[in-house]
């Protein structure tokens, strides 16, 4: 079930109804969620409810043995059995068939041909979002910083949450399970902000999002064909496309959960104002950043020891997050060029350097400011061509179509404009100039012109809104 569908429109009323005037109980709540979140789920596809539940009560019943038990060794083991069930649930459904093709395509270049035997299998949605929080259960449980639940319910409820269960955030079992133990009561100033959230999700997605998507796909898929002035405004569109698609999705499960009294984390703060890669990574995607810091990087070392270590940490963590994203070596390369771009702030210890808000308390950056902005989208923009084509190839042809296609041609661009949109090039300057002026709260509806703003946004919504034209959520895929 989409955000931005009909479907959702009719379910997120009638669960809220159900929810604060009819199970009143918290047990009768926390069930009514688990219930919820199976019927949107099981919305694009019931047969993979299954996976969840599997994941559920293994994660559950490990984490009751870990305390359990006294022995450390025994402890030990039963986390790595819950890593290897989590892993290779993931590692089947979403890189089976990349591991067996590369396989076979490595004795090919030696002059081996061998028998393809790929099966048929289907990526069930958010898996790699699920078994990223029950693993992170079971490991803070092993870490003593958790207690196990015995309240399957809740549990279960916590591992399926619908407004954040296929993409995100990834919440902390630490933050978000112990919520369902809670008596929660509605809360109206709780609930509007939601709303809030909600509407302005809701205008990233099918506003921003959606309208580049249009041009993305029409550019990206013709490649071959267009000036370098039109891969360039390509590259652009995607950048704000994904930015728009994931954090439209992420504020509106945040907005959602307030909705039935929960707080998640915030998973992204403005990234494309940031002064260099490493606060952009602070700002960007945060629920699976700090996932890869706590649960990969600081065990393999973190910054500490000598620098060549640091070294190795770093692209260790970008590469297993760009392989995270999907079964495809554009990801691994997206990853790996991230790593390459924080790599100078790590060697000259300026990657902590910008963690203050950018041009705090004034409205306009410095020339300095806007430069390192800039830069960093550039280098941002760069990287997201991976991500975004099919192939590596595909991806180093259009880089080089930029910078070496002989069509460099402002008039070029201009006799397409209506094939490559007024539109999108109209509404995300406004869209930048209203997450500039209120970088510091989470919407553009507080403060005075709240109100002036809500007309303004819902105006841009029913005027360009793309609801029969919308796409699928982009992190649904991974």
């Amino acid at each position: 079930m989409l955000f931005n569908s009909f479907d959702f429109l009719f379910f997120l009323p009638v669960v809220f109804v159900l929810y604060w005037f009819v199970f009143k109980k918290l047990q009768n709540q926390n069930f009514l969620i688990l219930i919820a979140s199976y019927v949107f789920y099981g919305w694009w596809d019931w047969r993979f409810l299954g996976l969840i539940l599997l994941s559920t009560i293994v994660d559950y019943s490990l984490g009751i043995q870990i305390k359990k038990t006294t022995k450390q060794r025994k402890k030990k083991n039963l986390l790595i059995i819950s890593l290897v069930f989590n892993l290779g649930l993931l590692g089947f459904f979403k890189y089976y068939n990349f591991f067996i093709d590369n396989w076979i395509n490595a004795w090919e270049a030696v002059g081996i041909t061998m028998h393809k035997s790929t099966l048929a299998i289907v990526l069930p949605v958010g898996i790699s979002f699920y078994t990223f929080q029950t693993l992170s259960y079971t490991i803070d449980v092993y870490r003593n910083k958790l207690n196990p639940t015995k309240n399957f319910i809740a549990f279960a409820s916590f591992v399926s949450f619908f407004p954040q269960l296929v993409a995100g955030p990834i919440e902390r079992a630490t933050n978000l399970l112990p919520q369902f133990y809670k008596k929660r009561i509605f809360n109206s100033d709780l609930a509007i902000s939601g709303m809030k959230l909600i509407f302005w999700g809701l205008f990233k997605k099918v506003v921003i999002a959606d309208n580049c998507a249009i041009y993305v796909n029409e550019i990206f898929s013709t490649y071959e064909e267009q000036s370098s002035i039109t891969l360039l405004i390509g590259a652009i569109y995607f950048s704000f496309q994904i930015y728009g698609d994931f954090s439209g999705y992420s504020d509106i499960a945040i907005g959602t959960s307030r909705l039935f009294g929960f707080h998640l984390m915030k998973n992204f703060n403005y990234p494309y104002f940031s002064r260099d890669v490493a606060e952009f990574w602070r700002r960007w995607h945060i629920s699976l950043s700090t996932w890869f810091r706590d649960y990969v990087y600081i065990p393999l070392g973190g910054s500490k020891g000598v620098k060549w270590l640091q070294i190795r940490n770093v692209f260790v963590i970008f590469l297993v997050s760009g392989f995270w994203h999907g079964a495809n070596w554009t990801f691994v390369v997206w990853g790996g060029l991230n790593a390459l771009f924080f790599l100078p702030l790590l060697l000259t210890n300026k990657n902590r350097v910008h963690t203050n808000n950018l041009a705090e308390n004034k409205r306009l950056p410095s020339l300095k400011e806007l430069f390192q902005i800039v830069f960093t989208f550039c280098l941002i923009t760069l990287a997201w061509i991976f991500f975004r084509a099919k192939n590596v190839n595909e991806a180093l042809s259009y880089i080089k179509s930029i910078f070496y296609n002989q069509k460099i041609v402002y008039l070029d661009y201009l006799s397409n404009i209506e094939r490559y949109s007024f539109e999108v090039l109209f509404l995300i300057p406004i869209f930048c100039f209203f997450e500039w002026c209120y970088r510091s709260k989470e919407t553009p509806f507080e403060g005075k012109y709240q109100y002036a703003n809500e007309m303004i946004v819902l105006l841009l919504l029913l005027v360009f809104g793309q609801f029969t034209n919308h796409t699928n959520f982009i992190y649904f895929q991974f």
